[in-house]
């Protein structure tokens, strides 16, 4: 379903920003079985709201199209992992943390976070729609609601007298198509004096570093500060502070509060100030997005092809979103990627959808010894390679492609 108007602020003028064409759903991995039936492929446009300064896709693929069998397990990410510890020991000390209150986490995944805090004896609630991935969180011990979070959920755990001294939302914002009803659910949900933790991609480190395969349909929008704050306000919320964070190419960590508790917000008011200058409200920002991309698929494609017509085999790492993007979108197929490995379990002997490339465990790096693999899950660049040493020490060589492919 294409949408006619911002998904905010309402705004009918959306500027156009660049254009995929049609592709099919990055996470969609295929069986055997399914390669040879036809794959439903949905448009991919990016815009601009010159009101609101939003950036978003202009279609929405129904969210249990998605979400309900999803194969994004976040516990196999050593980084995610780590992340998430130093985050909840943060919480626990600044918070004041223990037995009496309560913690809950918007699509909170196999429990991967939650996890550190029930190991304190802190009481959790997760709220993740996918039934295959809730399963494993309460196997862990993480009570699990298995639901989309909306304002009917947030009233519903009102009643029962649940209200949240801590909201975490990790990367989950820019999935949401009713982003009023959502933040309106925040609201709704936290204590008085209680704080929302909402971590999103920033939409300039997009733009800046050319990160285009961060966009695909679960992604509705990509934030400025700018953006976020006119959605908080709007629901008479505020983010009290901002943290700026390395992980997944380049995040903003919100802390956001009921307008009582909010402070002096100097920090955001610094950064707002910052995104002003550097023109988050002027299309000419982002309006030679769409020439930076065609010129690094001109690179990508001419170094790839380059390779294989001297003999080079090429593999791929990462069965994930971005590299079903680049790929899809690049038009490398089987004919210049040979394989592609993943540690997920649940990923591995399946195919990615549109070109059809086989997934296997990472093993099969050693295995075949490519002379080159191409990074598809570049976010986690350091990570893979420390865990690729012995491939790398046999003369192994990686391609990291963005913003600028090169050889490691």
């Amino acid at each position: 379903m294409a949408i006619p108007v911002c998904r905010v602020c309402g705004e009918k003028r959306l500027e156009p920003i660049i254009s995929f064409g049609s592709v099919p759903l990055a996470n969609s991995l295929l069986t055997a079985e399914q390669l040879d039936q036809p794959e439903t492929k949905y448009p991919l446009d990016l815009v601009f709201c010159p009101n609101c300064t939003l950036v978003q896709i202009t279609c929405t693929v129904p969210p249990e199209e998605i979400f309900r069998h999803y194969l994004y397990f976040s516990s196999f990410s050593d980084t995610v992992l780590e992340h998430s510890k130093e985050l909840v020991e943060l919480l626990i000390k600044k918070r004041e943390l223990d037995c009496n209150s309560l913690v809950v986490e918007l699509a909170s995944n196999d429990g991967y976070l939650l996890q550190y805090f029930v190991q304190k004896d802190i009481p959790v609630l997760g709220i993740e729609p996918a039934l295959n991935i809730a399963k494993v969180a309460e196997e862990r011990g993480v009570p699990t609601l298995t639901d989309f979070f909306n304002v009917g959920m947030a009233k519903k755990l009102n009643e029962e007298g649940k209200m949240a001294d801590v909201i975490i939302a990790n990367n989950v914002l820019a999935h949401v198509a009713d982003l009023n009803g959502f933040v309106n659910g925040i609201r709704l949900l936290l204590k008085k004096d209680g704080v929302a933790v909402i971590e999103v991609p920033s939409v300039k480190q997009l733009i800046d570093h050319r990160e285009f395969d961060t966009i695909y349909h679960e992604h509705l929008c990509y934030f400025s500060i700018t953006a976020l704050d006119y959605l908080f306000k709007s629901h008479d919320l505020l983010i009290s502070d901002i943290e700026e964070i390395d992980i997944h190419g380049g995040s903003m960590r919100l802390f956001i509060t009921h307008p009582s508790a909010a402070g002096d917000r100097k920090r955001v008011k610094q950064l707002l100030e910052e995104e002003k200058d550097w023109g988050v409200h002027l299309f000419s920002f982002y309006e030679d997005f769409a020439e930076q991309i065609k010129w690094l698929q001109t690179v990508v494609c001419d170094l790839l092809y380059g390779l294989k017509d001297r003999g080079r085999k090429i593999a791929g790492y990462g069965a994930a979103a971005k590299g079903s993007i680049l790929l899809n979108t690049f038009g490398l197929g089987k004919d210049v990627i040979d394989f592609v490995v993943d540690r997920s379990t649940y990923k591995q002997g399946k195919y990615l959808p549109g070109v059809h490339i086989p997934i296997y465990p990472p093993k099969k790096l050693l295995e075949e010894m490519p002379d080159y693999v191409l990074l598809l899950t570049w976010n986690f660049c350091q990570e893979i390679l420390d865990q690729q040493a012995e491939y790398r020490n046999r003369g192994g060589k990686f391609l990291i492609p963005i913003p600028v492919i090169k050889i490691v």
